[in-house]
């Protein structure tokens, strides 16, 4: 495991990716009431090592947390955390990751992993996790990030939320079209595969693959 301070970054990824090389996953430090959660955690780290996408998240070894990050280690995939250093003993950090990032704060950490990934996931779990990936829904909305926001909606977990945005498009708060840049599925084979259509499209209609006027 290397450690390393927000000065030692890695490279910024690109708005519009290839392919989803790393996806930021948001979840629980505790694993809820239902092994459906943990399942779920297992076979999203599956799918992401077997597909050679890495696994950036929180740095945890507790909770889905842990769980997902044991599941793509012991697939063979790779794994980066990123821990505030007051978060370091509350949180237990996770002592086998490929790489280790303690940054200064809850803000450092967000922006870094927001830096090293290709898109967001959110798993079942608690006020950070849906804080968290609210606000990089909101940076997408605004135009910060171009990369795919989802919910993996274990056993309806997320109902009474997207509950809550279609209420917010129907008040007129939400537009239908921010809306639609959320891709939920309780699948995520079938997630992971929204994700790639989502950047693909966003490939197909960026200026710089247009050809320029005239040509």
């Amino acid at each position: 495991m290397r450690s390393s301070s927000a000065g030692d970054r890695a490279c910024r990824r690109a708005d519009l990716p290839e392919a989803i090389q790393a996806l930021c996953v948001y979840c629980g430090s505790n694993t809820g009431n239902r092994e459906e959660y943990a399942q779920a955690a297992r076979g999203l780290g599956r799918l992401l090592a077997t597909n050679g996408i890495g696994l950036v998240y929180g740095g945890a070894g507790r909770g889905l947390m842990g769980v997902i990050a044991d599941e793509v280690l012991a697939a063979g995939g790779k794994v980066q955390g990123v821990i505030p250093k007051a978060l370091l003993a509350k949180e237990i950090a996770h002592p086998d990751l490929d790489e280790l990032h303690v940054v200064q704060s809850m803000h450092e950490r967000k922006s870094m992993m927001a830096e090293l990934s290709d898109g967001f996931v959110a798993l079942p779990g608690g006020f950070g996790t849906l804080e968290e990936i609210v606000e990089m829904l909101t940076w997408a909305q605004l135009g910060i990030h171009t990369k795919p926001c989802g919910l993996l909606n274990v056993s309806g977990y997320f109902d009474g939320l997207l509950t809550y945005f279609d209420h917010a498009v129907a008040e007129q708060f939400v537009k239908p079209p921010h809306r639609e840049m959320l891709l939920v599925d309780a699948d995520a084979g079938r997630l992971l595969a929204k994700f790639r259509e989502y950047a693909v499209s966003l490939l197909l209609h960026s200026p710089a693959r247009q050809a320029p006027t005239g040509v």
